[in-house]
């Protein structure tokens, strides 16, 4: 059984469980199937390569010819990681997501955050700014940089303007809202790394 999976962030939304409303983060997960096996005995570890199917070709049937041009058909492929190497798995077939994608089940997904060009530091370390009355004219600028007394140092790590966003990061312990195995589209509670349409990795928590 497959421990992860990729798929795509669709955007957010928010359900009722019960008599409350839980924010929720749906994620494609369809169009992916089954491009290589990885064995230890050839490879070293135990691995399945999966691909997304470009949308020109979803409606067609898969073929093996697919295999040979991954670049042609596939606009995404990956690996991840099997609990199991020796149930069966054959190359070109979709990925089985019932198991994984259980109601309750608790996932860890990793995104790309949204970029936000060049920041400031009250944007992007969430500093307070300078007063608002008694003549303060600092305004949004960062202040000292530190103590040095050399001229020019600055110590390193210090929070400063640059470049916001464009990083990888991990939201733990997203329980399993609500799986549509039609569309294979699957309901996180909370919200995820990444916007819209960007590609994400979740994995069993």
């Amino acid at each position: 059984m497959m421990t992860s999976v990729w798929g795509k962030k669709i955007g957010m939304t928010q359900l009722f469980v019960g008599d409350k409303v839980v924010p929720v983060t749906a994620i494609d997960l369809s169009n992916w199937v089954v491009t290589n096996i990885k064995t230890k005995e050839r490879d070293g570890y135990d691995a399945v390569q999966v691909g997304l199917i470009k949308k020109r070709f979803q409606q067609k049937s898969f073929s093996t010819e697919w295999i040979k041009k991954l670049n042609t058909y596939f606009s995404v492929v990956r690996e991840v990681s099997v609990e199991n190497p020796e149930v069966e798995l054959v190359i070109g077939q979709p990925i089985d997501l019932a198991a994984l994608m259980t109601e309750g089940n608790k996932l860890n997904v990793t995104g790309t955050t949204i970029g936000r060009g060049f920041q400031g530091t009250m944007k992007r370390h969430d500093f307070n700014g300078s007063p608002g009355s008694h003549g303060s004219t600092i305004g949004r600028r960062p202040g000292s940089l530190s103590f040095m007394r050399s001229r020019g140092r600055v110590i390193k790590g210090k929070r400063l303007p640059g470049h916001m966003g464009v990083v990888q990061r991990m939201t733990k312990n997203l329980a399993v809202v609500k799986f549509v195995q039609d569309s294979q589209v699957v309901l996180v509670g909370g919200s995820i790394p990444g916007k819209s349409g960007s590609l994400v990795f979740i994995k069993k928590a």
